[in-house]
Formats: structure tokens, C-alpha cells, sequence
């Protein structure tokens, strides 16, 4: 039987390892395909344009918000903007392609109101809260502000958890990409996502021809 793909979206607070659990996911399920969103945000030294993000500055992104290319999106003033290409998503979702997709809990939001059942939604967790403040500080990637600000926008992530259908704890990245493709494989396996259709047709066929 055929089926649709699943559209695997990962949300969590910065700092809690989402990036890194995925990457061990995908090496262990080379054929999931993870989406790359657009980001007007500057990038990091160790990120790649058209890997981890498009990086594309905000005249570009606008335009690609007014034309409807995006599935999901965030504009906010004086912060980096994200959004998701919708087409490519879309179009291999419909192959049967399986697609995993990591944004924050408002893109999450966006996605679900669009596409309702079709996305399976995980938020990623810390052991805790201070070993999130103890991942943030470790990675010295911003400054003690921005970590400030980082740990703020936690705060309002966490609170909006029960917007979500599983949860996953990263305290150890090994397990954390278990329960992942644990999620991954159950979703897969849900009804809605298969063509049935083409099966009970046979069988009802099939029953016919006994009775005649």
C-alpha cells in the first residue's frame, strides 16, 4: 500500500540539543529528509547555507511570505524572522517521503492549524531548567544578554507545551534519537497516512465473486 509522508516538526528551546538529535536520527534513517527553513538571522560559524538554514535577508523573505511560499512563518521586529519553504515539503510529502522539520513553537502552531493531523508534533526537553541555563552558557555562542533573552523565550516555550503530541526528554542524545524514531515509526503506521482503499476494494471484490 501506498502512503503519505510524514512531516516529523521538532520544537524546543534553544540550548536543549534538537540539532544534534536530529542529526543522529538521520544517521541512523538516511532516508528521512530534513526540511530547511529560511532565516534572515546571520549565520553561526559552524552552519552552512542551504544546509542547516536558506539564510536570506528580509526584503527576500517578505516577498516570499506575501506570495504564499510559506508554510509556516515568524516575523517579529528587531529579531531574526524564520519560515518554511511550503512547496518542496508539500510536494514530498505527497511521494511518500518522509520529512522532519525543526522550528519553534509558534511555526509548530502554524503547522498544525494548516495541516491538522498530517504533522506530528514533539517538543524537546531538558533534564531541567538548570541544565538548560548549564548547556546555554557551555556552548558560549552568545553573550551573557543574549543567553538572558534565550532563557526568556524558554520560559514561554515550555509554557506552551500541551500544544504539542509527544514529548522528549534529551538528557542522554543516544535515547533522545530512540524515542524519536519510536515516534517516527508509529506515525507511519497510522491508518489516515495509508491507501487502504486499493485493499478493500480487492476484499470486497473478492467477496462478491464467492457469492455468485
Amino acid at each position: 500500500m501506498n502512503r503519505q509522508g510524514v512531516l516529523l516538526v521538532v520544537s524546543g528551546p534553544s540550548g536543549v540539543g534538537k540539532g544534534t538529535v536530529i542529526r543522529e536520527l538521520m544517521a541512523r534513517r538516511p532516508e528521512l529528509r530534513k526540511s530547511v527553513s529560511c532565516t534572515t538571522r546571520k549565520p553561526r560559524p559552524e552552519e552552512e547555507d542551504g544546509v542547516d538554514y536558506h539564510f536570506v535577508d528580509l526584503p527576500a523573505f517578505l516577498r516570499m511570505r506575501e506570495a504564499g511560499d510559506l508554510l509556516e512563518w515568524a516575523v517579529v521586529h528587531e529579531a531574526p524572522c524564520y519560515g518554511t519553504p511550503k512547496g518542496p515539503v508539500e510536494q514530498a510529502l505527497a511521494q511518500g517521503q518522509d520529512i522532519i522539520l525543526e522550528i519553534d513553537y509558534q511555526g509548530a502552531g502554524s503547522v498544525r492549524r494548516m495541516m491538522g493531523g498530517g504533522a506530528a508534533l514533539v517538543f524537546m526537553a531538558p533534564p531541567s531548567w538548570p541544565e538548560l541555563k548549564a548547556r546555554l552558557e557551555r556552548r558560549k555562542t552568545e553573550s551573557p544578554e543574549d543567553v538572558r533573552k534565550r532563557l526568556r523565550t524558554a520560559r514561554r516555550e515550555i509554557a506552551h507545551i500541551d500544544l504539542f503530541q509527544y514529548i522528549v526528554v534529551n538528557e542522554r542524545v543516544e535515547q533522545a534519537a530512540d524515542e524519536l524514531a519510536a515516534i517516527l515509526d508509529a506515525e507511519r503506521l497510522r491508518l489516515s497516512r495509508s491507501d487502504w482503499r486499493g485493499l478493500q476494494a480487492e476484499v470486497l471484490a473478492d467477496a462478491e465473486a464467492d457469492e455468485q
